[in-house]
């Protein structure tokens, strides 16, 4: 379903068919904030399939109505992580598909002038090195909040760490590249670049601002 992307060996693309129409959907303008929040869940959803392929199991005994069958579970605690306000859309959906997950929050805001993050939340499960940590945020523009989190992230102990993102930019993947080498970034797609503001072309706007009728 995801392909790695031959430019960027810590990036991999979803191309399945799905959710590039989805993705479609909400680069256009004109789609709303309530098509705009069931659109960034639906397609969460559809991404967390291929980044826990390899999650780990554990063999379990269960009856059936018809007689006693050995199935898998997985063996293992897994925390999603979303950057306010943003992710909390694509946590939703992945919750959908995966509800046994913990949720941490990390609060973020991004300086205008400077581009840089400011941590203005950071609410974490414990024992974050007991299992896999998904970082989500739709945009990955700059890199500089991502790469920020991810810093947050090890620091509270998780060690299998990955990041699910609708749209990135170029910048941010290289940015995320040369600080955390170890953290694969799976994408919908990497645009063109950035703009002087900072933000993604072609892109699909503020995605926070769209998911809750802000703009």
């Amino acid at each position: 379903m995801g392909t790695r992307h031959p430019d960027f060996d810590n990036a991999i693309i979803f191309e399945h068919p799905l959710i590039q129409h989805k993705l479609t959907w909400m680069r256009d303008q004109s789609t709303g904030f309530r098509p705009f929040r069931a659109l960034i869940a639906q397609i969460a959803g559809l991404m967390v399939f291929e980044v826990t392929r390899n999650f780990p199991t554990e063999d379990v005994t269960v009856t059936t109505p018809m007689e006693q069958t050995t199935g898998k579970r997985l063996s293992t605690t897994i925390t999603v992580v979303p950057v306010l306000r943003a992710g909390l859309g694509m946590a939703e959906g992945i919750l959908e598909v995966m509800p046994e997950a913990r949720v941490g929050h990390l609060g973020m805001a991004r300086n205008e002038q400077t581009l840089e993050p400011t941590v203005y939340l950071k609410k974490l499960p414990a024992a974050m090195s007991e299992g896999p940590v998904i970082l989500v945020d739709p945009m990955l523009a700059t890199g500089g909040s991502a790469s920020e989190a991810a810093a947050l992230l090890k620091q509270a102990g998780a060690k299998d760490l990955s990041m699910i993102c609708l749209v990135a930019a170029p910048e941010g993947v290289r940015r995320m590249n040369r600080d955390h080498p170890d953290v694969t970034v799976h994408a919908a797609a990497i645009d063109r670049q950035l703009d002087d503001k900072g933000y993604i072309c072609p892109g699909l706007g503020d995605a926070g601002d769209r998911m809750y009728g802000t703009v």
